[in-house]
């Protein structure tokens, strides 16, 4: 078959890699000259130990992806690396010890491990801190060269081309088929479309799809220069536990109810996120924004409390920061839909939605598509 795919982000690329090794044709537009979304505005985590009971097997499955595609193309960076979530008060650890006991501890590789434990895992991790829950079966990838990686890998099969700063101005089904023009003025002829638009909910999105059960979330994250030494694990706080489904239960109720997060972490819904980069920065983040619209600028409040975290944590103070970033990604609004597919005409799809799990899941997702719409 002939598929054109719209969108050259995580899903975008995910879709054109399944239907690839599937043998089929693939024709990629995407209207910058890179992907500048969610897809290179994240932390290239693969986040096992955080998603629900309900999307373990789905996130496992593309995990297992991520580590095959890492071991064919190098450029992706993938890394087994684990994480460790440490925790700082009598609560946190009540969330970290319930997780450990949980029905799917072992399929996520948890492990309590008390401060030394923790040490000889991350020597890295000198500051200050109750305990640590490890995840084994978290990874992570380069997000910012993952994807032309992939692409190149892709072209080399002789049945991928990409079209970059390329829009895709309409779609048509034909019944036997379906038409993409671009604002190239060139034709696209395909068995099936596939549109990934990320965060881009409206215009050729709602002309296909109309209103999406989506919403946009904003992040604010930075960078570090190289640390110096090796965060051989990416760390994140307690108060991870808040927004991540997978340890939801009375311990993460009596932490909401504790109300032990600072005002500028409740404020911005906030989260210590941090991973380092093969490069020795740390990306660090995050916030959370659901209220449109969104500021142009970014709060320094939230730097400052991330900052003063991650130093607690490593016990030393944090390279100097080099870049800060804002970023909106595309959330599907039931907390039951891992991802909205919707088929917008007989041979017409558009997939968005994932939220923060892009990264995680984009592999697993192309999988999925490619299975329901019949590659």
């Amino acid at each position: 078959m002939r598929l054109v795919i719209i969108g050259g982000g995580i899903l975008g690329t995910a879709h054109a890699w399944a239907a690839i090794a599937r043998g089929h044709e693939v024709v990629h537009l995407e209207r910058e000259r890179e992907a500048r979304g969610a897809t290179v505005r994240n932390f290239g985590l693969v986040w096992v130990s955080g998603r629900s009971a309900g999307e373990l097997e789905l996130t496992l499955r593309s995990r297992e992806l991520w580590e095959e595609i890492g071991g064919r193309v190098a450029g992706v960076g993938f890394r087994p690396a684990g994480s460790i979530t440490l925790v700082r008060t009598p609560a946190e650890l009540a969330v970290a010890e319930a997780a450990t006991a949980g029905p799917t501890a072992a399929d996520r590789g948890f492990t309590l491990l008390e401060p030394e434990q923790v040490l000889a895992h991350n020597p890295a991790l000198r500051g200050k801190y109750l305990a640590g829950l490890h995840c084994s079966a978290d990874a992570a990838v380069e997000s910012r060269q993952a994807l032309p990686a992939l692409r190149a890998h892709m072209a080399a099969s002789g049945r991928y081309t990409f079209h970059e700063s390329t829009e895709a101005r309409s779609v048509t089904d034909t019944g036997a088929g379906a038409v993409v023009l671009d604002d190239q003025g060139r034709r696209h002829e395909a068995d099936l479309v596939v549109h990934c638009p990320g965060a881009a909910h409206s215009g050729l999105t709602r002309e296909l799809a109309g209103v999406l059960p989506v919403r946009r979330v904003r992040l604010q994250m930075m960078q570090t220069e190289p640390l110096g030494e090796a965060l051989t694990t990416a760390i994140a706080d307690g108060d991870s536990f808040r927004y991540y489904p997978g340890f939801a239960g009375p311990q993460v109720d009596s932490l909401a109810r504790e109300q032990s997060q600072t005002a500028t972490a409740a404020e911005h819904k906030m989260q210590l996120l941090c991973v380092q980069r093969l490069h020795g920065g740390l990306t660090i983040g995050d916030t959370h924004e659901y209220t449109e619209p969104f500021a142009f600028d970014v709060d320094e409040a939230p730097y400052d409390h991330l900052t003063e975290v991650t130093e607690e944590l490593l016990g030393r103070k944090l390279p100097r920061v080099v870049r800060r970033w804002a970023g909106v990604y595309s959330q599907s609004v039931d907390p039951d839909a891992i991802v909205t597919r919707v088929r917008a005409d007989t041979n017409v799809w558009v997939v968005t939605g994932p939220g923060g799990r892009g990264m995680t899941l984009g592999p697993a997702l192309g999988e999925q598509t490619a299975d329901e719409i019949g590659l």
